[in-house]
């Protein structure tokens, strides 16, 4: 099924220990899920049995989805956790956005960094947007075979939303100046976080010249940078950055 518009919170159809029933899995993938879950705990120690149940399953769901309609470089596939899901979660390194948060994912493609962060903040509320109808079709369908009850999900281009979020994640969609041309109607005004509003954009390389655009379309913005080789050790994160833009 392919959702139209803002769909309401996927409700939940079973117990989360029968999503884990998967087709049997080859051995190379077996050895890719635990690398995986364990480079994930690692950094997170403290996820809870329900969030582990839920980022394994994520292994087998993105790896049959991918095959059908491609969401992630094929090449990818095998380093989901350290690539896709702990990269999304570097905002949650950042920031502990506080229950009922309001958030919005740009460009979600199959569902990163909004799935991985739902799975993280089961009380925060994340829109997941993308203009292509068959990504936000295999990211509707994962999260709903995760039994996620915090995902609405929006077909389309960003500018047609009329609702108001607190925060806007994205990762490396489109250049910050255009993102914040597109979306800066669209930030709370009131703060209910220990930060302000904003964005929290995941990015890679040298940003200075996206930076200066941005500051010409609004000098008043402040623009953090942080490198995730703050929190992560791995090789793939040395040229990785989040930015707070607020």
């Amino acid at each position: 099924m392919e959702p139209k518009g803002c769909l309401p919170a996927i409700q939940r159809t079973g117990e989360v220990c029968l999503l884990l029933q998967q087709p049997n899995s080859t051995q190379t993938n077996d050895i890719n899920l635990t690398t995986g879950m364990d480079i994930l705990l690692k950094y997170f120690p403290d996820l809870t049995p329900l969030q582990q149940k839920q980022y394994a399953a994520c292994f087998e769901l993105y790896k049959e989805w991918n095959e059908k309609i491609n969401v992630i470089s094929r090449k990818d596939i095998d380093s989901l956790f350290e690539k896709h899901v702990l990269h999304s979660l570097a905002i949650s390194k950042f920031i502990a956005f506080r229950p009922d948060t309001q958030v919005l994912d740009i460009g979600t493609g199959g569902g990163f960094p909004g799935i991985p962060l739902s799975i993280f903040f089961p009380e925060v509320s994340f829109t997941l947007c993308d203009s292509i109808a068959k990504k936000i079709t295999v990211a509707e369908n994962i999260s709903q075979s995760l039994e996620l009850q915090n995902t609405d999900f929006v077909i389309g281009r960003v500018e047609q939303l009329k609702e108001k979020f607190d925060f806007i994640v994205s990762r490396a969609v489109a250049p910050c100046e255009q993102l914040y041309r597109w979306t800066q109607s669209y930030i709370e005004e009131k703060n209910s976080n220990p930060k302000f509003n904003g964005y929290l954009l995941l990015k890679g390389g040298d940003l200075k010249e996206e930076i200066k655009a941005l500051k010409q379309v609004n000098k008043k913005l402040i623009i953090e940078e942080y490198p995730l080789s703050n929190w992560f050790d791995e090789p793939f994160f040395e040229t990785k950055k989040l930015l707070y833009i607020y």
